[in-house]
């Protein structure tokens, strides 16, 4: 088990750099990240992460210890979470061609929406779209570190035929070597379960 004090550095992390950098003075570029050095100072800053090191933050970055999904990438001096942002201010990815077929996980009760209106990112920027349906959907062992299984007990397993949705101009970004970003996903691209 992954030590409860880089776990809750974990959060912290994604706090600062996914949801709410303005309420520590941190400031973001254009792509998400911010000053290594500037979020250390944050960090240590307060009274319950007082312990923390440089080499604390850089094994939940490197190792996933208390990240799993190994949100945060460290480039040099500068630090940012790859994807999931709820900030208001756009984080920019280079688009990137997608592989043919992403898988989207869902809670049953917004297929009718998902259906009518695609999939939309509901407070992110982005539709985070998964290599493979077990990262989707999650597992019951999972759960914590899955995509759908967060909104969902029983999440859905969404197939996105992500290349035709290209090949319409739908632009796809590669948030890490498993998560793919798309602003939105029209309906029409979409394969439903067929009990669904």
């Amino acid at each position: 088990m992954a030590d409860r004090r880089l776990v809750k550095l974990g959060k912290f992390l994604a706090l600062i750099l996914r949801h709410q950098p303005e309420r520590f003075a941190l400031e973001l570029d254009e792509e998400g990240w911010a000053s290594l050095s500037e979020v250390m100072e944050i960090v240590r800053g307060l009274p319950n992460f007082r312990w923390a090191t440089r080499a604390d933050v850089m094994r939940v970055v490197e190792e996933g210890v208390g990240d799993e999904k190994r949100r945060f990438q460290v480039e040099g001096k500068r630090i940012r979470a790859r994807y999931g942002h709820s900030i208001a201010q756009p984080i920019i990815y280079e688009p990137c061609a997608p592989p043919s077929i992403l898988y989207h996980g869902a809670a049953p009760d917004a297929l009718e929406a998902i259906r009518r209106d695609g999939l939309e990112p509901i407070g992110r920027q982005y539709v985070h779209l998964s290599l493979d349906s077990e990262t989707a959907i999650g597992s019951t062992e999972l759960t914590t570190s899955r995509v759908g299984a967060r909104h969902d007990e029983h999440p859905v397993v969404l197939t996105v035929r992500a290349a035709g949705a290209h090949m319409a101009g739908v632009e796809f970004y590669q948030a890490d070597e498993a998560v793919y970003l798309a602003k939105r996903v029209p309906s029409k691209f979409i394969e439903f379960p067929a009990s669904q």
